[in-house]
């Protein structure tokens, strides 16, 4: 009986073993930094950050008017210029065919926020 316990712990301690194994390694091989984003990507994320805002404002100004905060009219003059900031960066990031290129994302016009 003693045998058979000494043999299924030796099991066991192999048995852990083998399985921690991989994390017990030292870890070799590639190189995790990121890499650098090029221009293109740059201006992509640009484009998501611009788009991020534009919805968070139109967002802001539907519960402001909703709680009265802004009146009918202030409503009616804000919404559009933001509708066509969000519009225009909506589409600016719109996935293209193969090949889309920097010069495929338009230069958004600057409004002060």
């Amino acid at each position: 009986m003693t045998a058979a316990l000494a043999i299924g712990a030796v099991l066991a301690v192999l048995a852990v073993v083998f399985v921690a194994r991989p994390f017990l390694a030292e870890a070799q091989g590639a190189d995790d930094r990121m890499a650098e984003p090029d221009e293109l990507e740059l201006r992509r994320l640009e484009l998501a950050e611009e788009r991020d805002r534009a919805l968070a404002a139109l967002k802001e100004l539907e519960f402001d008017h909703r709680t009265g905060k802004v009146s009918d009219d202030d409503y009616r003059e804000l919404i559009g210029p933001l509708r066509r900031r969000a519009a225009e960066t909506l589409r600016a990031l719109e996935p293209r065919a193969e090949g889309a290129r920097e010069r495929d994302l338009p230069e958004l016009r600057r409004e002060p926020s």
